[in-house]
């Protein structure tokens, strides 16, 4: 798949207390959280694909009963759809981790709870223990398998190590939470508020599709139930 190709014209519109708005025939599919013998989330795999269309409405609100479209629900619900996440760009939320073979940016508020950061002691203690190959590259690998961007991993050099994801989006789902997760936002495309101003574009995000998050429109893993 071509990124040039497919990013023309991609784009995400927040609708004041509705849905997004999907527009440049973004291909939308299924991802799903695998997880291995232990329990810990080691991989993605594909689900359902969608019939590509030029333009779609995402719902927002969690009610839908066409999921993962708007149906209108939210109208009816009053459901409100207020976007209070930090407008601030990404490096200035995150706090800095630094290791001796790599460094590790990490933007809690961001958090989608894909869980994919747990193995072999948690990406913060292996970044600590970067020294060492084998800690070092299951770093990096923990943190490219973040679909929200929470965490990224960087070179000495200060390079950013980020997976490389072509314009599309995926609807997460969580078999072991037993929950239809977050709205995957891949390859960088521009997602613009319901007041008009478009938030930072990055490599990937996670968009709430609960309705529940309070760092709307991003996902905060309020999906996750409690306890």
């Amino acid at each position: 798949m071509n990124r040039e190709t497919t990013n023309a014209g991609a784009r995400i519109k927040v609708m004041r207390n509705g849905p997004y708005i999907v527009t440049g025939r973004v291909p939308l599919s299924e991802q799903i959280i695998v997880v291995n013998s232990d329990g810990d989330a080691v991989a993605w795999r594909d689900g359902r694909r969608f019939p590509e269309q030029e333009t779609y409405a995402l719902c927002r609100c969690g009610k839908s009963g066409r999921m993962p479209f708007c149906d209108g629900t939210h109208a009816r619900l009053g459901f409100s759809g207020i976007e209070p996440a930090s407008r601030e760009p990404y490096i200035e939320q995150a706090r800095v981790i630094e290791g001796p073979g790599l460094k590790l940016t990490d933007a809690v508020a961001l958090c989608a709870s894909a869980r994919f950061c747990k193995r072999a002691g948690g990406v913060r203690q292996l970044t600590l223990r970067s020294s060492q190959a084998e800690a070092k590259q299951l770093a990096i690998e923990e943190s490219v398998l973040c679909p929200a961007g929470r965490l990224v991993a960087w070179t000495r050099e200060n390079n950013a190590i980020e997976p490389d994801l072509v314009p599309s989006i995926g609807l997460v789902e969580d078999p072991q939470a037993g929950v239809s997760g977050p709205i995957w936002v891949r390859g960088g495309i521009p997602i613009e508020s319901a007041d008009g101003t478009l938030w930072e574009t990055r490599n990937r995000v996670t968009l709430c599709r609960c309705g529940k998050s309070r760092n709307m429109p991003f996902c905060d893993g309020s999906h996750i139930p409690e306890g």
